[in-house]
């Protein structure tokens, strides 16, 4: 792997991995879609075959896929002090950022102007969002087969309500039975070959696997028992300091558990997360959930991390039986949630990718692979309509639509389609325009 390191240095993938960490907004799929038009189509870093092959693997994992995805480009890039620095890097900016703003949440509660700000950014996830869907789906779906794996997987979420680790599963075995029937038809890429850049990417379609990449059954026990040592410290430590009824342990817990059920993405599993601390264990009020989903929605990095509001206003709320101080508490509680909730994730990649690696042009595997990109796609659309629901219509859809939120999604629809605008400057203008509307209308 030495020509890697000679033309990715560490210091240089460094860099970039905290500029992604900065600019990562539009949830998995937005972000996904900035990795590829940096990592495949710029920087020529990765193929996009390779890209796509390791994208297959996030997908079918539990835990955030796009920060997942990070990690494991980092790691084939520089080993495991490289996925270390794509994966924490790609969460870190979001983490210090949510708690600078569920501090003066907590503190000052409702501002008007950043409410509207909020208000003006969520017509523009709709179009980033329908973007991601339509990048991903003409460089995967390459005939009616898997085009149909996508609308089924759009119809079997967004009409008749199924799970998405059974559309997952469900998507696999299409793809598994389809290698023995028809076995060209789950080819991955070859609708988008022809429009790949030309040149040689660093980490190419026929570049060796490195030996840090090779799959061997000691590695992989010896990073399962690691993740799992780091988990039984870490929660030692905090039953040590509050006992196995501290609030901080009981966040450990429950989020551990969340962590691994986190199939379909942060929209999946926020439910359980809103049963388990509003309901359950009363961290945070109904209310106090739904404005930590907007702050989410609005900072970089994986929307899972509106967890980091949760922890830190859960601790904060609970201060006092904890003997410590709001802010000590509050940080404590994000730190921890943040901590228990990423933990398998950099496990799963570790252990699991050099395996994925070793699969790679074995049709046995990367068709199953293939048929769940294919389905992914419908999932992110189901995602984008998931969000205009919402948005355009609040008071609910039989209800007159939010003219104003339509229009800011159409309008950054047009700058990300039609001018190529990047993602950056969209949100800060129709964040800065649903501002203007606000005060337009008193």
């Amino acid at each position: 792997m030495a020509a890697v390191n000679q033309l990715v240095s560490y210091a240089e993938a460094v860099r970039f991995w905290l500029k992604l960490g900065l600019i990562s907004f539009g949830g998995p799929a937005g972000q996904i879609a900035i990795m590829h038009q940096e990592l495949v189509e710029k920087r020529r870093w990765i193929s996009e075959a390779r890209f796509l092959h390791a994208l297959n693997y996030c997908m079918v994992l539990p835990g955030p896929e796009a920060q997942q995805l990070a990690t494991y480009v980092g790691w084939l890039l520089h080993r495991t002090r490289g996925g270390l620095a794509a994966g924490l890097l790609f969460i870190l900016p979001s983490l210090l950022i949510l708690i600078a703003l569920s501090y003066l949440y907590v503190e000052y509660g409702g501002i008007p102007a950043v409410a509207a700000f909020f208000q003006g950014i969520k017509p523009a996830v709709i179009a980033i969002v329908a973007l991601a869907a339509w990048r991903i789906g003409r460089r995967v779906i390459h005939n009616l087969v898997l085009l149909g794996i996508a609308i089924a997987a759009f119809l079997a979420l967004a009409v008749f309500a199924i799970p998405f680790p059974l559309v997952v599963l469900g998507a696999a075995f299409t793809g598994w039975l389809g290698a023995r029937i028809a076995p060209a038809t789950f080819e991955a890429g070859t609708s988008h070959a022809a429009a790949s850049p030309p040149s040689s990417a660093v980490i190419d379609d026929h570049t060796a696997t490195p030996p840090h990449a090779a799959f061997s059954w000691p590695r992989t026990l010896l990073v399962l028992c690691a993740g799992i040592a780091l988990w039984l410290a870490a929660m030692a430590s905090l039953v040590a300091f509050q006992g196995m009824s501290g609030t901080l342990p009981k966040m450990a817990a429950f989020f551990s558990k969340a962590a691994l059920v986190t199939f379909g993405g942060a929209y999946a599993v926020l439910p359980y997360v809103n049963q388990g601390a509003v309901e359950q264990y009363g961290w945070l009020t109904a209310s106090q959930m739904i404005d930590g989903l907007a702050l989410g929605e609005t900072t970089p990095g994986p929307l899972i991390m509106v967890v980091a509001f949760v922890g830190y206003v859960g601790s904060w709320t609970h201060a006092a039986a904890q003997g410590l101080s709001p802010g000590v508490a509050g940080c404590l509680g994000a730190l921890v949630v943040t901590f228990f909730t990423f933990l398998p994730s950099f496990v799963f990649i570790f252990a699991g990718a050099p395996l994925i690696e070793a699969t790679r042009g074995l049709r046995l595997f990367t068709a199953p692979l293939a048929a769940v990109t294919a389905a992914v796609t419908g999932v992110i659309v189901n995602l984008a309509l998931f969000f205009a629901t919402h948005v355009f219509f609040p008071s609910g859809l039989r209800a007159t639509p939010d003219l104003a939120s339509v229009a800011i999604a159409a309008a950054a629809a047009i700058a990300l389609f039609r001018f190529k605008l990047g993602v950056i400057p969209v949100i800060l203008a129709a964040g800065a325009l649903g501002v203007v509307l606000r005060l337009s209308a008193g």
